[in-house]
């Protein structure tokens, strides 16, 4: 079963015949080359692989790594990195306009809530106004009628010295 792999990023390797340093170089391979491995040895630490032209080799365990080398990921990082800074600018551009939008609301929030104060306060204002006034008109007509009742006291005290009138006597009938 081949699995993916690629020749170390540090160094160039050469590929022999067979499963050690035994056997005779055939070609060399430059670090990042990506290639399949076909099988390993436990007991040279060799691995058999099938480079890119479907030629067949064997290097050192350490020289093979597993899955992509660095040149195929590193393009495929910047491009993963540009996309999230792109995203990030984005979001930042995004979060200044929110928070733009959450001051003007958090100055309009402040001026209702003053407005509501002074209409709070205004309210009060009226009915204290509206409490008072109705105390002073029932003062004002409990004085109308105590100055009434008492301008009917003096009167009745005062007609019963005022002269009778004297009836005429004409008899004409």
């Amino acid at each position: 079963m081949a699995e993916p792999g690629h020749i170390a990023d540090d160094a160039m390797v050469y590929v022999h015949n067979g499963p050690s340093n035994q056997y005779r170089i055939i070609t060399r391979i430059k670090s990042g080359t990506a290639v399949e491995i076909l099988k390993r040895d436990p007991k040279t630490k060799y691995v058999q692989i099938r480079m890119p032209k479907g030629k067949i080799g064997w290097v050192e365990n350490t020289s093979v790594d597993r899955g992509d080398s660095l040149s195929v990921r590193l393009p495929k990082l910047q491009s993963s990195l540009e996309k999230s800074q792109a995203m990030v600018k984005q979001q930042a551009i995004q979060i200044e306009q929110l928070q733009a939008e959450s001051n003007s609301l958090k100055e309009e929030n402040g001026a209702y809530t003053q407005n509501v104060e002074q209409l709070q306060a205004t309210i009060k204002d009226l009915n204290f106004q509206i409490e008072s006034s109705d105390e002073t008109n029932l003062m004002r007509w409990f004085t109308h009628g105590g100055l009434v009742a008492l301008g009917g006291v003096i009167l009745g005290l005062i007609l019963p010295y005022f002269p009778k009138r004297r009836k005429r006597k004409d008899d004409w009938f």
